[in-house]
């Protein structure tokens, strides 16, 4: 096992692997304050979060993975490493985040959401580019986002939609493929993630 630095007030429960080896000499794996990492859950070498992260049961980070504070990464989640995640972070249970992936401050992502970073699985060989969600952004259950995609500041995507496209800011995103709408007022506001 890699080197587990964590903050005060921090806890792990028995069962869960912290620090988890994947190669050779491995940087530590850095937990802030007042965390949870909860039975089943592994989070590999090399990860740094900051205060309040908090796993459900059954979560997987990969390495070189980086969370602000106050990030909830649910029951069955993936973070498949070298992603970036920023503070007031609700990810649901079952999201799968690709590497890759930049997701921004004060955004959600719904249960079952998916990310992806490979326009060609297996058929071209292809720079994998994960999708950028913005600050603000809700994603909600069951949503793909697709390869290379910028979901803007402020914009909500909707339940099952598909988003192949950027999302201009503080835009709706609905339906198979997604079309854009003027953000409903009753989603304005921002998110209330603290």
């Amino acid at each position: 096992m890699a080197e587990v630095v964590t903050g005060e007030g921090t806890r792990i429960d028995d069962g869960a692997t912290v620090g988890y080896d994947y190669r050779d000499d491995p940087g530590p794996t850095v937990l802030g304050d007042d965390g949870v990492v909860r039975r089943n859950s592994i989070v590999y070498a090399d990860v740094r979060a900051g205060d309040e992260f908090v796993t459900g049961h059954g979560v997987l980070v990969r390495e070189e993975s980086t969370f602000g504070d106050d990030v909830v990464v649910g029951t069955d989640s993936v973070v498949d490493g070298r992603v970036d995640v920023g503070s007031h972070v609700s990810v649901q249970t079952g999201v799968y985040v690709p590497p890759e992936t930049t997701v921004g401050s004060n955004v959600f992502l719904g249960p079952r959401a998916v990310l992806t970073n490979d326009a060609y699985p297996v058929r071209q060989a292809t720079e994998l580019e994960g999708p950028t969600i913005e600050d603000g952004v809700s994603v909600g259950a069951n949503a793909t986002i697709l390869p290379g995609v910028t979901v803007g500041e402020g914009s909500f995507v909707a339940a099952g939609a598909v988003v192949d496209r950027d999302v201009p800011p503080d835009t709706l995103a609905v339906g198979v493929p997604a079309e854009f709408r003027p953000l409903p007022d009753a989603l304005e506001g921002g998110n209330a993630i603290a």
